[in-house]
């Protein structure tokens, strides 16, 4: 079996940033990216807890989705199983620097939020007691130092 593209990067050598995973052709002939959400050094930095990541998941979608600019380009926003980030899918071909004021807003957003969060309730989560709005606020504080501060590495795959 063929190794898939993300298990190609070294993940000792990744920075917490926004790294373009892959660049895919539909087979209608639509171009979608999907972006690797970096927010903690695999190996190196503790993964984010899942209560705070399952927060972020529903603070992002759903502000992302209601974006006056990029809503319609949202694919999807989720989770990373190793729990260092999430994955951005969108329509067109883009690159890191592209969506770099779209994540900054996104968790500039989650890092501020207070409220109910949205899609937390039995009707609309499998799982909507699994939050932390404190970590959430947290961990998006902590990344947005980074996005604020992004270089060509925290951009760009390592070789």
């Amino acid at each position: 079996m063929e190794r898939i593209a993300s298990f190609t990067v070294d993940h000792n050598k990744l920075l917490r940033g926004i790294y373009v995973s892959r660049t895919d052709l539909t087979p209608t002939g639509d171009v979608i990216t999907t972006f690797d959400i970096r927010m903690t050094e695999p190996n190196r930095q503790p993964a984010i807890s899942g209560r705070a990541l399952h927060t972020i998941e529903h603070l992002a979608a759903t502000f992302l989705r209601n974006h006056p600019q990029w809503s319609q380009r949202i694919i999807y926003w989720g989770p990373m199983g190793c729990r260092t980030g999430n994955y951005l899918i969108v329509a067109g071909s883009y690159n890191s620097s592209d969506v770099l004021p779209l994540m900054i807003e996104t968790f500039s957003f989650i890092a501020g939020f207070d409220g109910e969060i949205p899609g937390a309730s039995p009707v609309e989560c499998g799982n909507y007691s699994y939050m932390d709005l404190d970590e959430a606020r947290k961990q998006a504080a902590a990344y947005l130092e980074v996005l604020r501060h992004a270089t060509d590495k925290n951009l760009s795959y390592p070789q």
